[in-house]
């Protein structure tokens, strides 16, 4: 299993989905995601059996009821992936308001 699942879903909302940055100057709404690390481990006679790593993805907009925030739940879904809703920030940008909603991603990984 790789994070190209993540992507796939990811993409599938909208090509606007960048890993880790976005394009200096993209105009929102766009889809920013990476890993973190490892959420947590299972571990079997002496050696790591399962990785759970964990991430993020960042939906970047300036319409408050975006419909990219339900199409990305959707397609996490679909992709068997699970997350949490983990925060909304309204920031401000050259006097534009941002919205910046964010999921925590975790998918589980068997170590070879």
């Amino acid at each position: 299993m790789t994070f190209q699942k993540i992507e796939d879903a990811l993409v599938s909302v909208t090509e606007k989905t960048y890993r880790s940055f976005a394009p200096e100057g993209e105009e929102p709404p766009y889809i920013i995601w990476d890993h973190d690390g490892q959420a947590f481990s299972l571990c079997g006679d002496g050696a790591t059996r399962i990785q759970v790593l964990e991430g993020t993805i960042d939906l970047i907009t300036k319409t408050e009821d975006d419909p990219l925030f339900g199409q990305i739940q959707k397609a996490m879904n679909n992709a068997g992936v699970g997350f949490r809703y983990n925060s909304k920030q309204d920031e401000e940008s050259a006097g534009i308001t941002i919205t910046h909603h964010e999921w925590v991603w975790q998918l589980p990984m068997e170590v070879e």
